[in-house]
């Protein structure tokens, strides 16, 4: 019989790893949920599934080189400092272990930048989570960008021990669509392979992130309400939203998208969950489950989240009173879709001329438009919001982003036609490194050392001759692995701006120049450009059963 021992730290550690960081979706996670409290509104997450890499990169609020320096130190956070702090979480992250279990299981590099500061720092550290070199300098946006690379590569056991590529993929996946549900603000972009995946784009609440994820979901299916809490936690100080599909046109065989999100986190909540299934288990047809989102905003003080290694579930006090309020909620929703769509008309328009900004579908059709097709009938009629181009055609209406548009335009053009001209006065370059002068010169642009970390650029592509921010511009232009990046960032730089008053002959020639480009669907970037809205959709919005003569 062995004797009762105390485990080696490192032993504590390694145990605490293997519950932090147990797959590729783990790894997302625990990197997304920094930049989130970060306060990040785009994050870039790609995935290399040879390697078992990952790397995210966001443009949240970064970080100095101190906290860089122990970043990866177990049990290091900058969001609690004592044990009356675990009373009061609000954070997505705070137990410190995330990157310290990261650096354990895989090679962990940070770069980072915090605001106001003009440069940023790369980090490196080993597998005791300590830096292998001091921090070096490296160009970067403001935002911090973490790789990690060979993920369990030290611990063959539980490599061999992975599910197939497809199915870690797949919970990846679906773990980004629940933080993006949870977390609205955000703009997502993932790439796989280094090629683009997915992306979702921002939105005011669930309702405009649900139909992007689920192709059989429109965002006239959804209803949305959010009540202030009225009961214990005290009145005023929490919040109650529910996204809920329409019963009698939304449903599904499995309840696989009734969530609970609490505080920005979605989590397992089997008395929540139960409570909403059971206030719609008379709205739907036998054996068919609702789409339901409750999320929930509560008082920190009112939330324990040490239950579960991952915080995928937590302890809510008066759970009771919340129950009765979902359910209200609910009712409430259910009542509300017909009054709603009545009051709803006169902001219609207006939500409508919002829609290319948040990038969401709204009563977009289900056939594809062919933008750059001739089109005698189009005829310019307004300019909106000093960013819409409202234009009327035989079949129904089209709203052109004016910006996208004309980014489609010049980046095409400067495709076809990449011109690099000399300049008189040189442009410098501030603390740009190596690779960042490399890239430059790849796109034909000459470049010589003129002092002590300062660079003179004698030739620019012609696009940019003149420009107020060229210097910014190439900036950009360096931290673009990819050339055509690097051109589709001198496209959108140069492009008309958003807010900039056209005239109607302007207006009409940029409708014209952009209905000859390759592909008029979208921006370089994958923004779309154009919501067209067919005449059928304009009757059905305003109820009208048949279309009388004209």
């Amino acid at each position: 019989m062995q004797n009762i021992h105390t485990l080696p730290i490192e032993v504590v550690h390694l145990i605490a790893a293997g519950e932090v960081i147990d797959s590729l979706a783990a790894v997302v996670r625990e990197l997304a949920e920094n930049a989130i409290d970060a306060g990040a509104t785009r994050i870039v997450i790609s995935i290399w599934t040879e390697t078992l890499s990952v790397q995210v990169s966001d443009n949240g609020c970064g970080m100095a080189i101190a906290d860089l320096s122990q970043a990866a130190t177990p049990h290091t956070t900058s969001k609690i400092n004592n044990a009356e702090d675990l009373r009061q979480i609000h954070s997505l992250g705070f137990r410190g272990e995330a990157l310290y279990s990261l650096a354990q299981l895989a090679d962990l590099s940070i770069c980072s930048r915090p605001i106001l500061e003009p440069v940023g720092y790369q980090t490196n550290y080993d597998e005791h989570g300590n830096l292998q070199s001091p921090p070096k300098v490296v160009a970067i946006a403001t935002g911090t960008v973490v790789t990690i690379r060979n993920l369990f590569a030290r611990y063959p056991n539980r490599l061999q021990s992975l599910p197939n590529s497809s199915q870690q993929i797949r919970k990846v996946q679906l773990q980004i669509q629940q933080m993006a549900i949870a977390n609205p603000q955000i703009n997502w972009q993932v790439n796989l392979d280094n090629r683009e995946w997915f992306t979702i784009w921002a939105g005011a609440n669930a309702s405009e992130i649900l139909p992007q994820i689920m192709n059989s979901i429109q965002s006239h299916d959804l209803a949305y309400k959010d009540f202030v809490l009225t009961s214990s936690p005290p009145a005023g100080e929490g919040k109650i939203s529910i996204t809920l599909g329409i019963p009698d046109r939304l449903s599904r065989r499995r309840p696989d998208w009734v969530k609970v999100i609490l505080n920005g986190r979605l989590v397992n909540f089997l008395e929540l969950e139960q409570t909403i299934l059971s206030s719609l288990e008379r709205t739907l047809p036998r054996n068919r489950f609702p789409v339901c989102i409750v999320d929930l905003n509560l008082a920190c003080d009112h939330i324990d989240w040490n239950r579960h290694p991952a915080k995928s579930e937590a302890y809510i006090q008066n759970l009771g009173d919340i129950q009765d309020q979902i359910k209200d909620g609910i009712t409430e929703v259910l009542k509300a879709p017909e009054s709603n769509t009545q009051a709803s008309y006169g902001s219609a328009a207006n939500d409508l001329l919002r829609t290319a900004e948040r990038k969401t579908s709204y009563l977009i059709p289900t056939k594809r438009e062919n933008f750059n097709q001739p089109n005698s009938s189009l005829k310019a009629i307004t300019q909106v919001l000093d960013t819409y181009i409202l234009a009327e055609h035989s079949g129904g209406l089209w709203l052109v982003e004016q910006h996208v548009a004309h980014e489609r335009v010049i980046f095409e053009r400067i495709e076809t036609q990449w011109q690099i001209v000399p300049i008189e006065q040189p442009i410098l370059l501030q603390k740009i490194n190596d690779d960042g002068i490399e890239r430059l010169q790849t796109l034909g642009l000459e470049i010589e050392a003129f002092g002590n970390e300062l660079w003179a650029v004698r030739s620019l592509p012609e696009i940019l001759i003149g420009h107020p921010d060229c210097a910014v511009i190439l900036q950009e232009m360096a931290q673009q692995d990819d050339p055509t990046m690097a051109r589709a960032t001198a496209a959108c730089r140069s492009a008309i701006r958003n807010g900039t008053k056209l005239d109607l002959t302007t207006i009409r020639d940029l409708l014209w120049q952009w209905q000859q480009t390759r592909n008029p669907h979208t921006c370089p970037h994958g923004r779309p450009i154009c919501l067209a809205i067919d005449e059928s959709d304009l009757a059905r919005f305003f109820r009208r059963n048949w279309i009388v003569s004209k």
